[in-house]
């Protein structure tokens, strides 16, 4: 596996992430105004990632080749862990930031909240149990256990904790959008800048 990273102006993230699996390159902007330029052979998979990026005002570019001749787990997964490193090249070392974001978001009758803390720990807790048959299914071709897979992808590598709950649901393909938009919210609420806050924490570090 190789990685290479590049800082570029504007706080843009440049990354590039090969295996014999996965080949992907990334460009982040974390302050943007949510542009996205997504490409990942999944095509449900692609309109999460331009929903989280309009919703989380990031400027997004994503292009990954993957062995979809498998199946889609190893681009889903890449993909998070590519997006998890970028952002927390992007975020750390923490200052003058919120630190703490938290957002439900509706999606007709499907309704999922997210809960983040910028805490350079990492944790996931994923709770969409849907009636009493889990988080499975397809929309689509899409895995839909793929979804934790990516969210876990992402907060391990960005260092965040994470809480992502299931509020009410039934249509699978709302339940996922409502997820991928609610992390997106929270995320650019606890990203939003204070500069009274500087470091949020009083160990004075994350």
């Amino acid at each position: 596996m190789d990685t290479k990273h590049n800082f570029h102006a504007q706080d843009k993230i440049i990354l590039e992430r090969n295996t014999k699996e996965t080949q992907i390159q990334l460009s982040l902007q974390l302050y943007g105004i949510g542009t996205s330029n997504i490409k990942t052979g999944i095509g449900f998979f692609n309109h999460m990632l331009e929903a989280f990026a309009k919703h989380a005002l990031i400027n997004l570019e994503l292009i990954c080749q993957g062995d979809l001749e498998v199946d889609m787990h190893h681009s889903v997964e890449d993909c998070g862990i590519v997006l998890g490193q970028a952002l927390r090249k992007s975020i750390f070392p923490v200052q003058n930031i919120e630190r703490f974001g938290n957002s439900a978001v509706v999606m007709d009758e499907a309704c999922t909240s997210c809960d983040i803390d910028i805490s350079n720990r990492a944790f996931l807790l994923f709770d969409m149990q849907v009636a009493q048959n889990g988080f499975y299914g397809k929309v689509g071709d899409f895995d839909v256990e793929l979804v934790e897979e990516f969210f876990r992808a992402v907060v391990m590598q960005a260092g965040i904790s994470t809480h992502i709950v299931l509020q009410r649901g039934k249509n699978l393909h709302h339940i996922i959008e409502s997820t991928f938009k609610a992390f997106a919210v929270s995320l650019r609420r606890a990203i939003t800048k204070n500069p009274n806050i500087h470091i949020p924490s009083t160990k004075g570090c994350l």
